[in-house]
């Protein structure tokens, strides 16, 4: 199955850059759902928990307004001094003249989800009960009396048993409802879980620390891993580029048991294809030479031949014949041309090729680059030549210009002839094609130079193409890699 355009688009180039993308996008994915599914049940264990706390303090809370209201006015207070002096019970008691103002801790679904039960249990057991407020505030600040007492400033063992200050404080949850007109009863207790608001977020912030060392340290062992696998196709891909451009690179044959293999088969292929070349050049070559010893003995029975009209046509016809198989010859050798690899500077190797063209009279216009490749000297220039021989015979005046790009060197060779049709483009690098103005403008061609020009770029790791100038003339771009 193909794989679609848009992901095309957004894959990046290499094996490596891909595999560790996948891991790293499956890998989020995955924690992003785990941890979706891993908050919601702790969400809803949370509430549910707080659900039944809030449910078991409100009774509790009911039955303490119900005992208070039950109580005489002026009892209310010894009840209360009792209580504290015996260390407190679940809950701190008080009563004011009015409802003391609360600093409430801000909103949270937890303490919301608290209120609301309470209230509902409260409209149950006290449905005539007046007005209650319900809040959570921090104990440092909390007032418990009108004249504006603190928790602070209570003695200890009067909420050492009930509220928690030490040493880590926690929220306090305050109930105040009115039992009677100008008597307000001030409940203060802690829920059955003090710390419950630590489970009001699923997902601290340790939680996520631990999420990303967990990301890194599986990237880090797929970059390691994907490495290891990718390392002997980047050997692979290297030596099947550097014997593409000629060369004979050798693949060890380490590692897993799959690469071995091929890299075997790869060596097999290599000297199968360098026997084929050199056979198929040592077998051109002997029937090129082969081919003009008969073609000579029908030149000599030709000249015996009575008839001149018909000496002339055989003439003809075997001059045609000789010269094919000339450029066959040539073709050959000036494709396989076996030379190493260096460093050349194209302002010195255009340069020359450009003051021989202006000696032999040719308006040719080149402008220094400053440019470097790593070519086959020779093979390079015979390209060039081709291409350069091509434009002076075909165009009045020539022009060279070479370009960087990223990478890679363009070099432009424009004539100012009359062009090529369009549709004959494609056909010009087929040997002994020649279009009719090629054939006067040189009729000692072959129809070879293009093609052979094209096999050289080609065997650098490069790129010929031909198109016509939009000023008129043919254009001929050779894209080399720069290094």
């Amino acid at each position: 199955m193909s794989t679609p355009h848009w992901l095309e688009r957004i894959l990046p180039s290499r094996l490596l850059s891909r595999l560790l993308w996948v891991m790293t996008i499956g890998v989020l994915t995955s924690q992003l759902i785990g941890n979706a599914i891993w908050a919601n049940y702790l969400q809803n264990k949370s509430e549910q928990e707080v659900s039944a706390a809030a449910d078991h303090i409100a009774r509790g809370a009911a039955s303490a307004v119900q005992f208070f209201q039950s109580l005489p006015p002026n009892y209310r207070p010894l009840v209360i001094q009792q209580l504290r002096e015996m260390g407190g019970t679940r809950f701190f008691v008080n009563v004011n003249d009015s409802p003391i103002e609360v600093k409430s801790i801000l909103s949270n679904p937890l303490p919301e989800k608290v209120v609301k039960v309470i209230r509902h249990v409260f409209e149950q057991e006290l449905p005539r009960l007046g007005d209650v407020k319900i809040n959570f505030a921090w104990p440092n600040e909390l007032a418990v009396a009108s004249d504006g007492m603190t928790v602070a400033q209570l003695p200890d063992h009067w909420v050492k048993n009930t509220l928690l200050m030490e040493p880590r404080p926690a929220p306090v949850l305050v109930i105040q409802t009115e039992i009677e007109p100008g008597h307000w009863l001030y409940l203060a207790t802690l829920m059955p879980d003090p710390y419950f608001l630590d489970n009001s977020n699923p997902m601290p912030p340790e939680r996520w620390l631990l999420q990303f060392a967990t990301l890194i340290t599986v990237l880090l062992l797929s970059w390691v891993v994907v490495r290891w696998i990718t390392r002997p196709l980047a050997a692979l891909s290297e030596a099947a580029e550097a014997f593409g451009k000629g060369e004979s690179p050798h693949l060890p044959a380490e590692g897993s048991e799959e690469f071995i293999r091929t890299a075997h088969a790869f060596g097999a292929m290599r000297e199968r294809i360098q026997r084929y070349l050199e056979d198929r050049e040592k077998l051109f070559t002997a029937i090129s030479h082969d081919l003009r010893t008969p073609i000579t003995r029908l030149k000599l029975r030709t000249e015996m031949l009575d008839d001149e009209d018909l000496r002339v046509e055989f003439h003809e016809d075997l001059d045609e014949l000789d010269m094919m198989v000339k450029g066959a010859l040539q073709s050959v050798k000036d494709s396989d041309i076996h030379e190493n690899r260096t460093r050349i500077r194209l302002d010195a190797m255009l340069g020359r090729m450009v003051k021989d063209a202006r000696m032999a009279g040719h308006e040719i216009a080149y402008s220094r680059c400053g440019l470097w490749v790593m070519a086959k000297p020779l093979a390079l220039k015979r390209a060039l030549s081709n291409l350069i021989d091509n434009a002076l015979f075909y165009g009045k005046k020539v022009e060279i210009s070479v370009l960087e790009g990223v990478g890679k060197v363009v070099i432009i060779v424009r004539d100012h002839g009359p062009g090529v049709p369009e549709e004959a483009l494609s056909t010009l690098f087929d040997p002994y094609v020649r279009l009719e103005h090629g054939r006067h403008s040189n009729s000692h061609g072959h129809g070879l130079g293009l093609g052979i020009a094209r096999n050289i770029i080609q065997a650098h790791g490069g790129v010929l193409d031909l198109s016509n100038h939009p000023d008129g003339g043919l254009q001929a771009m050779i894209t080399l890699p720069q290094d």
